[in-house]
């Protein structure tokens, strides 16, 4: 065997150093949690009065979520955050995972509002802190996605058009930095628009809150198309981008568009875009030649529609369109986190955990956005990798607490950098 085996095998491992750090780039996202008091929020917000399980919400929340940035996928994975002297670098005292899970099974749909009012206020001081959109035109993309669990004893799971058994959340995304602005655990089987006028009403008001200052656009699937979402997206003053099926009306349109309509855009294959008036909306059709019949007689197309109420020209209005594929990447992100499980039984509980986790999702955004300094989507994965998975030590000396971190980590500057941004942050009033 190869010398190097050898030590290897001789090596001896024992878990016995109280001063190790497990995740110790935690203390980043706690730092802005600290500053936008998320903690503290939470404890004036949520009231479960006698339920068992009722005390010290705040730093419960806070177990869950900073848990979640650091990997946790169900209520056993938090124990993550009491390894070594990891609870000693957190501005809170770390919950034990069986008290989280007495305190979640306690949640009703009411104290569920409660916790979406949380996220409501920490959108608004997260924007007035920096990482709001401004007067700039704000892009909102709603979807909803299947959360597939397992077992029977899954209150409100059940089967989907997906055949799938599990949740079916509703949540609306900031088109550019992937922020989750809204989010509503839904039953299995709900219809795709179970609730969507009110969860817009919502998703508009709150939004605006938080400073939306500037236009805003709705971008939709086919799933959500319904002359009741424009009627409520022209009384609230929004825009609308929202993909058509391919319905009889829509099919005689699209067959009476004139071949001098057609215009070449740039798209994998060949594809062109026309326009057509439907109801006093603009029809932009996208056709794309099927890339089998390049060798056959008569060639055919794929035809995609979608309505708005947009000005511009269809070319650009297409690839704006075509952009709301991005809600896919905060979907991934959440599914990989914090609901890659929905570990109770109890639909509140659930629910609960799923605005933990939009939370959570948000806190990574935020950290990036106002500590990094960076623009765009980030990816949940990266930041865990350069800046919050960091093993550290933990040392006092003279009454002064240390956390020393790997020497040559690449991405240090970026830790330190980022850390000083934020806690030059003004503390919440």
């Amino acid at each position: 065997m190869p010398a190097s085996s050898h030590v290897v095998d001789r090596l001896q491992v024992t878990f016995d150093d109280e001063h190790a750090v497990a995740n110790a780039g935690l203390v980043v996202p706690a730092t802005l949690a600290v500053r936008l008091g998320f903690e503290q929020l939470v404890d004036d917000t949520v009231d479960l009065g006698l339920r068992p399980g009722a005390a010290n919400g705040g730093r419960k929340a806070a177990t869950v979520v900073t848990g979640m940035l650091a990997g946790a996928r169900c209520i056993d994975d938090l124990d993550v955050l009491r390894a070594g002297a990891t609870g000693r670098v957190l501005p809170f005292t770390v919950a034990a995972p069986s008290t989280v899970g007495t305190w979640l099974r306690a949640f009703t749909f009411g104290h569920v509002r409660q916790l979406d009012r949380v996220l409501d206020r920490l959108l608004v001081r997260a924007w007035e802190a920096g990482a709001g959109p401004g007067d700039a035109m704000l892009v909102i993309d709603i979807d909803s996605t299947i959360c597939e669990v397992h077992g029977y004893d899954k209150q409100g799971a059940t089967y989907g058009y997906t055949r799938t058994r599990g949740y079916h959340p509703l949540l609306a995304t900031r088109a550019d930095t992937g922020e989750v602005l809204h989010v509503r655990l839904r039953q299995g089987a709900a219809n795709t628009q179970r609730g969507i006028i009110r969860f817009v009403e919502e998703l508009i008001a709150r939004v605006r809150r938080a400073g939306a200052a500037g236009p805003i656009v709705l971008r939709a699937d086919s799933g959500f198309w319904s002359n009741r979402l424009f009627k409520v997206c022209r009384r609230l003053d929004v825009k609308f981008s929202v993909t058509v099926t391919r319905q009889k009306p829509i099919v005689e349109l699209i067959e009476g568009i004139d071949e001098d309509a057609w215009i070449d855009i740039d798209y994998p294959g060949i594809a062109q875009v026309a326009e057509v008036g439907y109801r006093g909306m603009r029809l932009i059709v996208r056709r794309v030649r099927n890339a089998n019949d390049e060798l056959a007689l008569f060639q055919t197309w794929r035809h995609h529609a979608f309505l708005t109420d947009r000005d511009g020209g269809p070319v650009e209005l297409d690839q704006h369109h075509r952009a709301h594929a991005v809600v896919e990447l905060a979907i991934r992100d959440l599914k990989d986190n914090g609901l890659a499980r929905l570990p109770s039984g109890r639909f509140a509980a659930n629910a609960a955990w799923t605005v933990l986790a939009a939370i959570a999702h948000n806190l990574a955004r935020w950290t990036a956005t106002l500590g990094m300094d960076h623009e765009g989507l980030t990816v949940a994965k990266t930041l865990r990798t350069r800046l919050l998975a960091i093993p550290g030590r933990l040392t006092r000396t003279a009454r002064r607490w240390t956390l020393h971190l790997p020497a040559r980590w690449p991405w240090q500057h970026v830790f330190k950098d980022t850390l000083a941004r934020l806690r030059a942050l003004p503390a919440p009033m």
